[in-house]
């Protein structure tokens, strides 16, 4: 379900209306995980990376409150389920997105992201769900050795965005920089950055 919040009532109303109108109202925070446990969990049981840890993505959102609210348009959208999109590439080079409903099971969100990423594969069409779900962004550049990325912001997506590149060895541990954008007027840096802890914690557990 989808609805408009009331203006002025509970909510973000305040911050929207401080930063609705803001040439960049996007901030960006980094930071580099510890991806070991899901690389193991990946190996181990033939598990794709980037699925693992898009669940682990979609499971941190659904502990953050301010993941069910967004900014779209002249006012504040409220969500009860969420999506997490991957970029799909094609079998000509292009490039492709598919949004992934959220499962708290792991074996639900890995059928339908084999599924669905097929599906957007074969038909080279995008698997949009923004209609009926608050859909986190990610764009894997796994090949690549990126310590972050800033998107433009070009006032039409607003959700949340999350780019990573290859994970790397560092002693015995596997480390993955991140980089996580979000309009202002959907958080504030501190709940930006639990949300970044609680993601260090899902990847903890996996496996455990």
């Amino acid at each position: 379900m989808v609805r408009e919040l009331d203006p002025g009532g509970p909510g973000r109303w305040a911050a929207f209306a401080l930063w609705k109108n803001a040439p960049q109202p996007m901030v960006t925070l980094f930071k580099t995980l510890d991806v070991t446990r899901l690389v193991k969990l990946s190996r181990r049981r033939g598990l794709k990376f980037n699925m693992l840890l898009c669940w682990c993505v979609g499971r941190a959102a659904a502990q953050t409150e301010e993941f069910f609210t967004l900014p779209v348009g002249d006012t504040l959208m409220r969500y009860d389920r969420l999506a997490v999109s991957t970029v799909v590439i094609l079998a000509n080079g292009d490039v492709s997105t598919c949004d992934i409903p959220f499962s708290d099971s792991l074996k639900q969100f890995e059928r339908d992201y084999l599924s669905l990423t097929g599906r957007v594969q074969a038909s080279g069409e995008p698997y949009d769900l923004s209609g009926s779900h608050m859909v986190v962004g990610t764009s894997a550049l796994a090949g690549y050795d990126i310590d972050g990325a800033v998107n433009v912001y070009a006032g039409i997506y607003n959700n949340p965005f999350l780019i990573w590149g290859k994970y790397r060895k560092k002693l015995w541990r596997l480390k993955l920089p991140i980089s996580f954008q979000f309009h202002h007027a959907q958080m504030d840096g501190v709940p930006a950055a639990r949300f970044l802890d609680c993601l260090q914690g899902e990847l903890n557990a996996l496996g455990a």
